[in-house]
C-alpha cells in the first residue's frame, strides 16, 4: 500500500470511532449484589442512562465492591456505602454521590458534578431536552 493509503485508512477509522469512544468523563457505580437501593437506582434510573444527556457525557461503569478494583481506578479513595457513584474525568475523582436516596436527588447532584467538568464539544451526541424531560416522556436519543 502506498502512504496516501495508509493515511486514508487512518482518516476513515478516526472518523468512524464512536462518540462514546471518545468521552472523557465516567460515571462509575460501585455496587454489591443484594443491595436494594442498588436495584432501585437500577430500576429508576438505570434504563434511561445511557440515553440521557448525563449518560452520553459521562458514560456509566459497573463495578461490584467485592472483586478487585480494576487497575484504573485504585485512585479512587475507599468506598463505604453502596451505591456510590464517582465522577471520575482525566484519571481523577471530580465528585461522588454517596447512596441512593431517590432519582430527583440523583440527577441534581451528577449535573452539579458534570458542571464543574468542561463541555464536550461534539454537541452532536447529547439529547436536546433535560435527561428526567426525556425519561419521563418516553423520549430517547
Amino acid at each position: 500500500m502506498t502512504r496516501f493509503t495508509h493515511v486514508l485508512i487512518l482518516a476513515i477509522v478516526l472518523l468512524t470511532l464512536r462518540p462514546s469512544s471518545m468521552v472523557a468523563a465516567e460515571l462509575v457505580m460501585f455496587e454489591e449484589a443484594g443491595c436494594p437501593w442498588c436495584r432501585r437506582w437500577h430500576a429508576e434510573v438505570g434504563p434511561g442512562y445511557g440515553k440521557s444527556p448525563e449518560g452520553q457525557r459521562a458514560p456509566l461503569r459497573l463495578v461490584d465492591v467485592h472483586r478487585s478494583r480494576p487497575q484504573d481506578l485504585t485512585f479512587i479513595k475507599k468506598i463505604q456505602v453502596t451505591p456510590t457513584f464517582v465522577l471520575i474525568e482525566g484519571g481523577h475523582e471530580m465528585g461522588r454521590i454517596t447512596g441512593y436516596p431517590g432519582a430527583d436527588f440523583f440527577w441534581a447532584q451528577l449535573g452539579q458534578m458534570l458542571d464543574r467538568i468542561p463541555p464536550v464539544k461534539d454537541s452532536a451526541t447529547r439529547c436536546p431536552s433535560s435527561a428526567r424531560d426525556a425519561l419521563s416522556v418516553g423520549n430517547s436519543c
